[in-house]
């Protein structure tokens, strides 16, 4: 059965878990009522940071145009440009085995493509989430609803898998950045 977490909360991952390698985060969401004249294209990114909290470089930013490390430890399903339909919108697969020990945290962000040009924001985003699955098994482990109302966000740090000695957790974070994904790049130590 999944633990359900609210902003701020954090689990373990691998204690009580032996053998927990290979883990999918999916994230999901719905649009509101908009009547803008475009779609909704919310794409998810992950950064792969170190203990300083920014990316050694391009390579670990992981996204549509770079869909996997170099060492295989993260892997993006592909983008999909409009959220339709039930479940899983975009997901990652993680294998926690294969994370270069330079990696402390792997971030997990949402932006709205476009979100300046074609006005849109966060508040117009209901039914986010993150969950984390077990693939050994299929079972959700973890989820987060990010039930806030984001009323000007066009980029959100939904939640990171942390390491903590020689274990791994996570943490709901849902906090809202203005500026898209050229803010989170600047954040995480990138130029765009």
């Amino acid at each position: 059965m999944a633990i359900n977490l609210a902003k701020g909360q954090k689990v373990d991952l691998t204690k009580g878990n032996a053998g927990l390698d290979q883990i999918l985060a999916g994230l999901g969401w719905d649009t509101n009522k908009y009547d803008g004249g475009h779609e909704f294209d919310l794409d998810v990114s992950v950064f792969l940071t170190g203990e300083n909290g920014k990316v050694s470089g391009d390579a670990d930013f992981i996204f549509y145009n770079n869909p996997s490390d170099p060492a295989g430890s993260v892997v993006y399903s592909g983008d999909n440009r409009t959220g339709e339909g039930e479940g899983d919108d975009e997901s990652v697969t993680i294998t926690l085995s294969k994370a270069p020990a330079s990696i402390q945290k792997m971030v997990f962000t949402v932006t709205i493509h476009e979100a300046e040009n074609r006005a849109q924001n966060f508040g117009q985003v209901s039914n986010a989430y993150i969950r984390i699955v077990n693939m050994a098994n299929n079972e959700e482990m973890i989820r987060y609803d990010l039930g806030e109302d984001y009323s000007i966000e066009t980029a959100i740090v939904v939640g990171e898998i942390y390491r903590q000695g020689s274990e791994w957790k996570f943490a709901a974070v849902g906090s809202g950045f203005q500026g898209g994904l050229a803010a989170l790049c600047a954040n995480f130590g990138l130029s765009v």
